[in-house]
């Protein structure tokens, strides 16, 4: 799947290093060749072909909070002893 964008992008690089270094070339050209040429498209691409793997994942996160159980209206079903944590001070005669 990354084949083609990493190619395209050795296909950009190497046209900015041509541009940088042609006569009448400047390096400012060279970076805008890269990012309107290069990185830019290959940006939205990636981006758009990401798009069902984006909607799985969340599709897959719904369902998964969809099959969490309701809590109880129980009030302590832990089976613990229901007590205060601290023991009250009790008061000499």
């Amino acid at each position: 799947m990354y084949i083609v964008p990493i190619a395209w992008l050795y296909v950009t690089v190497m046209m900015a290093v041509a541009e940088a270094n042609s006569p009448s070339g400047t390096l400012l050209g060279a970076v805008i060749t890269f990012l309107l040429y290069g990185a830019g498209p290959i940006a939205l691409v990636m981006y758009v072909m990401g798009t069902p793997a984006r909607r799985r994942a969340i599709k897959a996160r719904e369902a998964a909070d969809w099959a969490v159980p309701p809590a109880s209206d129980q009030p302590d079903t832990g089976g613990h002893a229901a007590a205060d944590p601290v023991a009250p001070v009790r008061k000499e005669p």
